[in-house]
């Protein structure tokens, strides 16, 4: 395990870092596809090169959130470009890491996401979010619609498909890599010595006893996915050696936060899961100071504030000393750098 600890020496590295090494302006395209194990149609983007001097617009803002610049169904850059796939986190949404998004599609990715059904922040249900092994069938159903696609299919290199996802994203991320559940020792995990997520299932009305163990211990690896992002990935509690033993492709974990800064749940330290320890080929990249949330967008001026008037999570409280821009440059480079961007 190579661990590189990105601490306060991030407010030297310049603001506008992804700026000066970006290539392309990303171009995204946003639809729906058929996706039959939900018995529903499923949202799907796709960011990609688009064509120099493209019209961009904003994306992705709101009141709380600053939005990104994006080119709408623009033209593709002829070429073949590796494929990330990327994946939210619980009561998340492909919006939320359409920073990271059009970064990597400003470097030459295509990026894929999904709103996971049933557990996105406006479709939402704790005990069906919980089945995991749908994330996964998300993201392979996406990569087979984008592979067939007339138009991005074919300027995709199918022989670099990577898997990326952020807190219960970076699990989907890890499962089609080729770890697999264990219900027994995550529920063994939360009756012990539960961390927040234990909290919130209970809280929000979910057992983890109305779970099908044959289904969350299934093998969930695509033999497409040749490299891994974890970014604070959840459900990394209670595993064994043995659960870990099909991740063989090149594995990046990155987390957010040292000591109380960091969230419990998705600590893959010594000190948290274990995770890591398991894992000892997995590059591992601390960035501190931050938190959980410094994944999520840019907030505005007022975003913190009508937060606190709406008694909302604190998403735009960031630790003390610590820069959200600065945060969001230091992932994105640690994800280039380990696709090979």
């Amino acid at each position: 395990m190579k661990t590189l600890f990105l601490g306060l020496c991030l407010s030297l590295m310049p603001a506008a870092l992804s700026a000066q090494v970006a290539a392309q302006i990303a171009g995204l395209q946003e639809s729906t596809i058929p996706a039959p194990h939900h018995g529903r149609d499923m949202e799907i983007a796709v960011w990609y090169p688009a064509l120099e001097g493209s019209a961009t617009a904003p994306f992705a803002g709101n009141p709380v959130f600053q939005p990104v610049a994006v080119a709408p169904d623009a033209e593709v850059v002829a070429g073949r470009y590796p494929l990330v796939l990327l994946s939210h986190g619980l009561g998340g949404h492909y919006r939320s890491l359409g920073w990271l998004a059009v970064a990597l599609a400003e470097r030459g990715a295509v990026v894929v996401a999904v709103n996971h059904p049933e557990s996105t922040v406006f479709d939402f249900d704790m005990q069906t979010g919980l089945r995991h092994w749908t994330r996964a069938e998300d993201l392979r159903l996406a990569l087979d619609h984008v592979l067939a696609d007339a138009r991005l299919g074919p300027m995709v290199d199918e022989g670099r498909i990577a898997a990326a996802g952020f807190s219960y994203g970076g699990w989907t991320a890890l499962s089609l890599g080729g770890v697999r559940g264990n219900l027994a020792g995550y529920r063994a995990h939360c009756s012990t010595a539960p961390t927040g997520h234990c909290r919130d299932i209970a809280a929000r009305g979910g057992d983890l006893g109305l779970l099908d163990d044959a289904l969350w211990d299934a093998d969930l690896a695509d033999a497409r996915v040749d490299a891994v992002v974890a970014i604070d990935p959840g459900l990394t509690w209670g595993l064994e050696a043995a659960d870990v033993a099909a991740l063989t492709v090149p594995t990046l974990l990155i987390q957010l936060g040292v000591g109380s800064d960091r969230l419990d749940s998705t600590d893959v330290s010594a000190a948290g899961s274990g995770f890591a320890a398991l894992v000892p080929a997995a590059q591992v990249v601390e960035v501190a100071p931050a938190n959980h949330f410094s994944a999520l967008p840019l907030c505005t001026e007022k975003g913190a504030a009508i937060l606190r008037e709406e008694k909302d999570d604190p998403v735009c409280t960031d630790p003390v000393g610590a820069d959200r821009a600065v945060i969001h440059d230091a992932v994105i480079a640690a994800v280039v750098g380990h696709l090979g961007l």
